[in-house]
């Protein structure tokens, strides 16, 4: 589906691929280029949670959209993806890819299927992003790829595996295409990597650990993700770390190794995990919750629930 505001200038709004674009910090930041007036091509597993963001950024000013339903594990979906934006707008300035899945438990206790899905959305789906984007941008010698990190990706944490995992392997996966582009000076890969952030995702993810997750504090709205995510897009970084608590993090993993580990199980389980008992659930892991997307969850920055907003 293909929409354009007649006023708009093509030869001068960016294009913005954003694969994750229908909840949290995707939508958010599909919400931010919009109020520049970008054309945004927005990607992701669930078509009606697409539309509903479509409107939303047609709305805040966007010059143009473009609807591409796709799971970022698929590679032939991905190359669809650019196909489409490319055949529509006639180039892609801009690819942002937040687009990955949790589950939260024991690693022996969460199934294989589920633990294999979750790596395999997160490292393969972005290696399938990068793959795809930075073909076009080498085509055009110029072009922004950013990719969502996470504060978990430079420490660990108990009852994530998957997730850590799979962010250790984006950032390790990101150095090596920031190397492998440095003859470029005008191709970019940039890493944003928040840490607590109060998106649906907690409530949305696998679960084999007898509560949802919950963001720990001190909690960041997506919407301080998005402009970070934006300003690489106008003045690319390699690296951007976005949350107040996330020096410390890293500081206590690296330098206190020790008192790190004897303390982060306990703190995971306070911080961490919601109080309320549910039962096992494989979550949005292997197909989209749609009833659940928006930018937001309902935490405030302490990590605290509070009533939940769009």
């Amino acid at each position: 589906m293909t929409r354009d505001a007649s006023e708009a200038s093509d030869d001068e709004a960016r294009v913005v691929v954003i694969t994750g674009a229908s909840s949290g910090i995707g939508l958010a930041t599909a919400h931010a280029f919009a109020g520049q007036g970008a054309r945004l091509v927005l990607s992701a597993r669930g078509s009606a949670a697409l539309h509903r963001a479509e409107k939303e950024c047609l709305a805040r000013g966007a010059s143009g959209t473009l609807v591409v339903a796709a799971d970022v594990a698929d590679e032939d979906a991905v190359d669809a993806v650019c196909e489409r934006a490319v055949e529509r707008f006639g180039r892609v300035d801009v690819w942002v890819h937040s687009a990955a899945v949790v589950a939260y438990g024991r690693f022996e206790d969460v199934p294989s299927r589920v633990w294999q899905r979750v790596v395999d959305t997160n490292v393969h789906g972005t290696a399938n992003v990068a793959r795809t984007s930075l073909r076009h941008f080498r085509g055009r010698d110029r072009g922004t790829l950013v990719l969502l990190g996470s504060l978990l990706g430079e420490i660990a944490t108990p009852f994530m595996s998957s997730y850590v995992t799979s962010k250790w392997a984006v950032r390790g996966l990101a150095r090596v295409l920031s190397i492998e582009t440095r003859a470029h000076p005008d191709i970019h890969v940039c890493t944003v990597s928040p840490g607590g952030v109060n998106t649906p995702v907690y409530r949305q993810a696998a679960t084999y650990a007898g509560h949802h997750g919950s963001p720990p504090p001190p909690v960041v709205q997506p919407e301080k993700v998005a402009r970070a995510i934006v300003r690489c897009a106008e003045n690319p970084r390699a690296r951007v770390s976005v949350g107040p608590g996330n020096l410390v993090a890293r500081a206590g993993f690296t330098a206190l190794p020790a008192v790190y580990d004897l303390l982060v199980s306990p703190m995971m389980r306070l911080l961490g995990l919601g109080r309320a008992q549910v039962p096992d659930t494989e979550g949005n892991v292997f197909g989209p919750a749609e009833d659940g997307d928006g930018v937001h969850g309902h935490w405030n920055v302490l990590g605290l629930p509070t009533r939940r907003s769009r």
